[in-house]
C-alpha cells in the first residue's frame, strides 16, 4: 500500500504500473475493452469470508491491471453479501477509481421469497439492480446481466426491462447469460431492434466444458458481441491441486457444491496429462487453461474466482503465451476425446 497526500495518508494508492503489462480485448464491436483476465467474486467475497482478505485479492488484482469485477445478487454466501462486501471495498480503497472500473452485477436465480424473486420479468430485474445498487453503494453498474434464460416470461418482456434499466442510468450496457445460440439469436434481433447496448454474453467455458463451440460463439461473432468465460479452471480441476490426490481443505475434498472427489477421480488422467503439456509450454496448469480460451479473439475475457493473492499473480501470467502449435492444439485434444 503507498501513501497518499496528507489530507488522508492511510488511503490505497493503486500501483502506478498497473496498466503496463495487462492486456485488453475488445468486447465485441463495443467500444469496452475488458482486461484478459477478469476477477469474479462468487466465492471467498461473502459474509462467511474475511472482508480484509477481499480487500487483499482486490487491490492485487488492481494492482495487476484487471479493472472489471464481476457480481451477481445471490453470490455469497449468504445471497447480497458479495455484493455488501464489495460496496465496503469500494468506500474503503477502489472508490476513487471508480472512473477505471467496469463493475457488472446479474439477476436471474433464486433471490428472495415469494413470486417475484426469481427468473426474468421485469419486476424481478429492476426490484433486483435497485437493492444491488444499494448494497455495493453505487448509482450505476457497467454492465447488468440477465444471468438465465427463463422458460416461463416472454422474452420481449426480460430484454425490455434490460432497455429500461439502461435508459434509466442504472446500467451502461447489458449482457445475458446460460443463454443457448437460438435464444441469444433471438435477445440480440429485439436488443439491436430496440438499439439498446447489448455487448456480451457470459457463459461456462474451459477445457472440460466446450459446449460454446456448438454455435454460440458463431451466433454471437454474427451479432457482434462479446463473450466473457466463467470457470474456465473448471472449479480448480484444471490446476495443479489435485496432481497428487484430494487434499481435506480442497472444494473437491469438502465435497462443495459444483465439485465432488467423482468428479476430480472421472478427470485425474487428463489433468495429469495436460499438465505436461502445460509444462512443456513452461507454464502451470492453469496458466495454460486460461490460454487455451483466450487463443480465440471472440473471446473478450475469462473470469476467474481466487483465495489469495498469490493466484492472481500467477493466472495474469498466463497472457504472457496465449499461441498453441498446431501439435500441441492436436496433442490437448487428443487427450479430451480421450484417444
Amino acid at each position: 500500500m503507498k501513501i497518499d497526500d496528507k489530507a488522508n495518508p492511510y488511503r490505497y494508492m493503486a500501483d502506478e504500473a498497473r496498466y503496463d503489462n495487462m492486456q485488453y480485448r475488445r468486447c465485441g464491436k463495443s467500444g469496452i475493452l475488458l482486461p484478459l483476465i477478469s476477477l469474479g467474486l462468487w466465492h471467498n467475497f461473502g459474509f462467511i469470508d474475511t472482508v480484509n482478505k477481499a480487500r487483499n485479492i482486490t487491490r492485487k488484482a488492481f494492482d495487476h491491471g484487471i479493472t472489471h469485477f464481476d457480481l451477481a445478487n445471490n453470490y455469497g454466501p449468504p445471497f447480497g453479501s458479495a455484493e455488501e462486501t464489495f460496496g465496503i471495498i469500494l468506500e474503503k480503497d477502489l472508490g476513487y477509481y471508480r472512473h477505471e472500473l467496469f463493475i457488472s452485477t446479474k439477476a436471474g436465480f433464486d433471490m428472495w421469497d415469494g413470486p417475484y424473486g426469481n427468473f426474468g420479468s421485469r419486476k424481478y430485474l429492476i426490484t433486483s439492480l435497485d437493492q444491488s445498487l444499494k448494497r455495493m453503494g453505487l448509482e450505476y453498474v457497467d454492465l447488468f446481466y440477465h444471468h438465465r434464460p427463463d422458460p416461463y416470461t416472454p422474452l420481449e418482456e426480460t430484454m425490455l426491462a434490460l432497455d429500461q434499466i439502461v435508459r434509466s442510468g442504472k446500467a451502461l450496457y447489458v449482457g445475458i447469460s446460460n443463454y443457448d445460440a437460438e435464444r441469444t439469436e433471438q435477445a440480440s434481433k429485439i436488443l439491436d431492434e430496440l438499439k439498446t447496448p447489448f455487448i456480451i454474453h457470459q457463459a461456462r467455458y474451459s477445457l472440460f466444458d466446450r459446449w460454446v463451440e456448438n454455435g454460440l460463439l458463431d451466433t454471437l461473432e454474427k451479432y457482434g458481441k462479446g463473450m466473457i468465460a466463467f470457470s474456465p479452471l473448471a472449479q480448480g480441476m484444471l490446476t495443479d491441486r489435485y496432481l497428487d490426490g484430494i487434499p481435506e481443505d480442497s472444494r473437491a475434498g469438502k465435497e462443495m457444491t459444483y465439485l465432488d472427489k467423482r468428479q476430480v477421480l472421472q478427470k485425474i488422467d487428463n489433468v495429469k496429462a495436460l499438465n505436461n503439456i502445460a509444462l512443456s509450454r513452461g507454464q502451470k496448469l492453469s496458466q495454460m487453461a486460461l490460454s487455451w480460451i483466450l487463443k480465440d479473439k471472440r473471446v473478450s475475457s475469462v473470469l476467474v474466482g481466487v483465495s489469495s493473492e498469490v493466484q492472481i499473480v500467477e493466472n495474469v501470467k498466463a497472457i504472457n503465451n496465449l499461441e498453441f502449435s498446431d501439435a500441441e492444439i492436436e496433442q490437448i485434444n487428443k487427450i479430451l476425446s480421450g484417444q
